[in-house]
């Protein structure tokens, strides 16, 4: 979307309409996200890939007041459940490691110690059960926490 990003539109939207029932028709299967749509007033997430088989059964049960996620990504959600999430500061940091930044180049952009981003990738990675940074960048994006 040219302006605005999904969950911007949602917030907008819902801003001007509150009464608006929205769903979101997305690729991006990604818990974090589909959790973003839904707090920011999605009343249903629905993956492209499947809308054939769910989209009128979606329209219908929106329609009646009710919310929807596909298995697919409640089952994503149901995996992460109870999991740490990234603070703010472990999101810029594996924006700039996913941008092709090294360790001393992060702490400099963020005016913090090279030894505090050690610290920050190693939380990312233990949060995200990643075996390295690289690992770190696929399962954040698949997630939905960050976008590039």
């Amino acid at each position: 979307m040219p302006i605005l990003d999904g969950i911007e539109a949602i917030t907008a939207i819902r801003a001007e309409f509150p009464n608006a029932r929205i769903i979101v028709l997305t690729t991006f299967a990604g818990d974090v996200l589909a959790q973003r749509a839904l707090k920011a007033g999605a009343s249903a997430y629905v993956l492209k890939g499947l809308m054939r088989k769910d989209l009128p059964e979606t329209i219908r049960a929106v329609h009646r007041g009710m919310k929807y996620i596909q298995s697919e990504v409640a089952a994503q959600i149901a995996d992460h459940i109870g999991e740490a999430s990234l603070s703010p500061r472990e999101i810029e940091v594996i924006l700039l490691v996913a941008a092709g930044n090294s360790n001393r180049r992060i702490g400099a952009k963020l005016s913090i110690n090279e030894d505090t981003v050690k610290g920050h990738m190693t939380n990312i990675m233990l949060k995200l059960g990643a075996s390295d940074r690289t690992h770190a960048v696929t399962l954040a994006v698949r997630r939905g926490i960050i976008q590039l």
